[in-house]
């Protein structure tokens, strides 16, 4: 009896001991801003690129002359773009309230300023769709709660006050063009010095964020499984798009708000970690979910400022470290949910193919950005990743096309995990790794390496 005691308390204590396994390291991220994307140097090296390359000084002046539209209409009229953005502008409604998958009203208390307005249902089919961002009534918001979007019922798609469960995803849609002008306005002042394009940016990044920091996570009011799974925009955490937009935004433009905005950087920062903490509230922890809520978490991170910054001690460590270590009920870290999923004798992962090569395309993508801003070696702390990728072409039938079971649709492989095994390999000084998926990957694009893309 005494024996089998002991082995149960040596079993219990090495499930703790494997519990308690954490891949640490010295976070190297610089303390000036932008830091996501690019660093200090970018900005020289940048504008090289664009004297020197015809490809790049065409990509610049495209970027340019399209973003100068609305920094020509700003100029005359400060609240032209963010006059459009999606909010309740006269409500200021601090609560959203759905139905399952669908939108059904706003209300709570006023807040200090108007808030995000939520979109219309988790599915993207709508009776009405968004108009064209100039026929887009500005500050759009009524008694109802109603927007103005076209009926596409009917020729010629008149605009018509209609409820937002009738409108799909295209509040967020609308939000994220809007969001996605002002992200390219603030790259253009970063690397010009130009005012117009700051001001154009701050003025859509203000408003939208503090509608975020005022506004709470929708409630559902059939008490189901749907809250387990709503975002702060989205009717899903795994689709927070809009943050691909917004912190790029802010990590270009940080100096220019942290100066002309001083009183409001504690909001800001605020609206990004209830973004990021609802993110870890919610969602699926044990498969592709887990990887897409866990970037947007790491994305904040990276653009946080030190725990210490924070009377809350939740800076950029602490989401960053979220991410690598720590599991809650919603959301595991990278190291439990490798551990879960991927066989670790053949590298395949626990789902079907077309959610297996999802899972290591975010997987590798991630032992990219680690290399990039950390300086740190992901796949060497985690070799499930390189037997994974090797694994990838046991999904494939002889015509090199994926079999198609589950919810995968036929195609071909997904290269880009070998071409970052590549990366990792050339960043860590790993010759054989590199040689080896050079190798794998001519098998797929026998000319890579070959010209430039």
């Amino acid at each position: 009896m005494k024996t089998l005691s002991l082995l149960i308390c040596l079993l219990f204590s090495g499930i703790l001991q494997a519990q308690e396994v954490k891949i640490a390291f010295q976070q190297q991220l610089p303390n000036s801003h932008p830091r996501y994307l690019t660093d200090s140097n970018g900005k020289s090296e940048t504008l090289n690129l664009i004297e020197k390359e015809d490809w790049a000084k065409d990509v610049f002046e495209k970027l340019k002359r399209r973003t100068d539209l609305y920094a020509n209409l700003t100029d005359a009229q400060p609240d032209w773009l963010l006059s459009r953005l999606a909010m309740y502008w006269k409500s200021h409604a601090t609560d959203v309230y759905i139905k399952g998958e669908t939108f059904d009203h706003a209300g709570g208390e006023k807040a200090p300023a108007p808030t995000v307005r939520y979109t219309g249902t988790r599915g993207t089919f709508a009776t009405h769709g968004r108009p064209r961002l100039e026929d887009v009534v500005p500050y759009d918001d009524n008694a109802e709660g109603n927007v103005t979007f076209c009926n596409n019922a009917l020729p010629g798609r008149p605009m018509e006050s209609v409820h937002p469960s009738k409108t799909g995803r295209n509040i967020e849609s609308l939000n994220r063009e809007i969001m996605g002008i002002a992200r390219d306005a603030a790259f253009l002042y970063w690397l010009t010095g130009e005012e117009r394009y700051a001001k154009l940016a701050a003025g859509v990044f203000d408003t939208y964020m503090t509608g975020i920091y005022y506004r709470n996570v929708p409630i559902d009011l059939n008490h189901g499984h749907q809250q387990t799974l709503v975002g702060m925009s989205s009717f899903e955490v795994i689709h927070e798009d809009i943050l691909y937009d917004i912190v790029p935004l802010y990590d270009f433009l940080y100096d220019y708000l942290n100066t002309r905005h001083t009183d409001k950087m504690d909001i800001y920062a605020g609206a990004f970690k209830k973004w990021a903490d609802n993110i870890i509230a919610n969602g699926v922890p044990h498969n592709n979910w887990n990887l897409m809520q866990a970037r947007y978490v790491m994305n904040i991170g990276m653009i946080l400022e030190n725990n210490k910054q924070y009377a809350d001690g939740k800076g950029r460590e602490y989401y960053i470290d979220y991410v690598l270590n720590r599991s809650s009920i919603r959301q595991w870290s990278l190291t439990k949910l490798a551990d879960y999923g991927f066989d670790p004798k053949t590298g395949i992962w626990a789902e079907c193919p077309g959610y297996s090569n999802g899972v290591l395309n975010d997987y590798t993508s991630f032992a990219t950005l680690f290399d990039r801003n950390l300086n740190y070696d992901l796949v060497k702390a985690m070799p499930v990743l390189s037997k994974a990728v090797v694994a990838t072409p046991q999904y494939l039938f002889p015509n090199r096309m994926i079999c198609g079971f589950g919810d995968t649709h036929p195609g071909y492989l997904n290269t880009n995990p070998i071409s970052r095994m590549i990366r990792n390999a050339q960043h860590n000084g790993k010759k054989k790794q590199e040689e080896y998926f050079t190798a794998m990957l001519k098998c797929f694009h026998p000319d890579a390496g070959k010209t430039k893309d």
